[in-house]
């Protein structure tokens, strides 16, 4: 009897693993399901070209409809799996359909984190996670709509530095006492924060939203403080949670997402998880980490694929990720928690520099502004584990591989 796959998500994770199972040699049955009625697409432009109208919903798949023709990949689109019978080991879909499978392969993502406070549901509020949360910002942005976002991580940033290059009044309410806090240190916060304001977004930092007002429509944001910030549009980024209940409820074990080995293995053996819905173990970080990248989400797929058709390969890689605001690219390798040391290396007044992070001498992760040349260093020396000089870190003249 022909071995199925059945793929449940559709996102950047699940169209890489269609293409590493095929280049690998898997050759049975291949079903994706997916909740979306759309082919997997590109993520991370929604916040940037695609909010701005730059580019359109045509340009966002990731590959073309006759890619999972071509490698025997059957889509059931809109037609998520709602539930697992792991001992039967078999899946039922939405439609009320059901699917038999020998592996599983969970790439279900992570939903929008809600806003816990009144008026969350009020007309005019929105999240962006998906094409069609974007399309719905879009159908709203009309001239002199007033935009209240509420969170400054990279998600709020993105869409701020988009609405105010298309002229709309914006207001960014940040509930720490500086932006993307959770990621970057306090030099890059001041940059960022300093550079939006000199767009004209009127940043709110320690600001904690208490509700969401309006009568029919959205119409203002309510701070704690009791300080009111006018709003014909609200766009809540206030982080990713991970979509796990589908796994929880199917009895696999779950640590900050769906836990999975280095292989991408859940607590089943039959059953894989990658890309956002799943932590892993890293050795590099001696701790089980969770990611949110679009490098992740590929990487895991390949790692899965592999597994599946017996060669194991192990995932550990440099993490990194990006960021798009104005003419600023943010690069990041490494993740930065924990530093003890933070190193600048230029001038961010020259909007090209980088922020260097260490622990116990060794370096974990660098921030490169507009530095590409720092950015691919680091991913080399931070898989290394290098222990730069700190002199020599400091001094931008010096590349950074010549800073050991």
């Amino acid at each position: 009897m022909q071995e199925t796959i059945v793929i449940a998500g559709g996102g950047h994770a699940a169209a890489q693993l269609v293409d590493s199972l095929r280049r690998d040699g898997y050759a049975g049955r291949l079903v994706m399901a997916c909740a979306e009625p759309v082919i997997p697409y590109q993520r991370p432009p929604l916040s940037k070209k695609f909010l701005a109208g730059e580019l359109e919903a045509e340009r966002l798949p990731i590959r073309p409809a006759s890619f999972y023709e071509h490698l025997r990949c059957e889509l059931l689109l809109g037609n998520p799996v709602v539930s697992i019978d792991a001992r039967g080991r078999k899946v039922a879909l939405a439609d009320g359909g059901s699917l038999a499978y020998d592996k599983l392969v969970l790439a279900i993502g992570g939903h929008a984190r809600p806003i816990p406070v009144p008026g969350a549901d009020l007309p005019g509020v929105h999240v962006l996670r998906t094409l069609a949360d974007v399309e719905a910002i879009r159908g709203e942005l009309r001239p002199g709509v007033r935009v209240a976002i509420v969170g400054a991580g990279y998600i709020g940033l993105e869409c701020a530095a988009t609405l105010r290059k298309l002229a709309h009044d914006v207001t960014v309410i940040e509930m720490m006492d500086r932006v993307m806090s959770r990621v970057v240190a306090p030099e890059m916060s001041r940059f960022y924060q300093s550079e939006h304001a000199s767009h004209g977004v009127s940043v709110l930092t320690g600001q904690r939203v208490q509700g969401l007002l309006g009568d029919g429509s959205v119409h203002a944001v309510e701070c704690a403080d009791g300080t009111q910030v006018p709003a014909d549009l609200v766009i809540v980024g206030i982080g990713l949670v991970p979509n796990t209940s589908l796994a929880a409820d199917a009895g696999l074990a779950c640590d900050d997402g769906i836990a999975v080995d280095e292989h991408c293995v859940t607590s089943d053996p039959d059953i894989y998880a990658i890309g956002d819905c799943c932590s892993h173990p890293s050795p590099r970080y001696g701790r089980r980490i969770r990611l949110e990248s679009v490098d992740n989400a590929f990487e895991q797929a390949k790692s899965a694929a592999a597994n599946i058709c017996g060669k194991p390969t192990p995932h550990d890689k440099t993490p990194w990720f990006w960021s798009d605001q104005y003419e600023l690219k943010l690069q990041i390798a490494g993740l930065s928690q924990q530093y003890d040391k933070v190193v600048l290396r230029g001038d961010p007044a020259s909007r090209s520099f980088s922020c260097c992070y260490l622990r116990g001498g060794e370096l974990i992760a660098v921030d490169a502004v507009n530095h590409a040349k720092d950015f691919m260093a680091a991913r080399k020396l931070i898989a290394e584990r290098a222990r730069p000089d700190l002199a020599k870190l400091a001094d931008d003249t010096l590349a950074l591989r010549d800073t050991l």
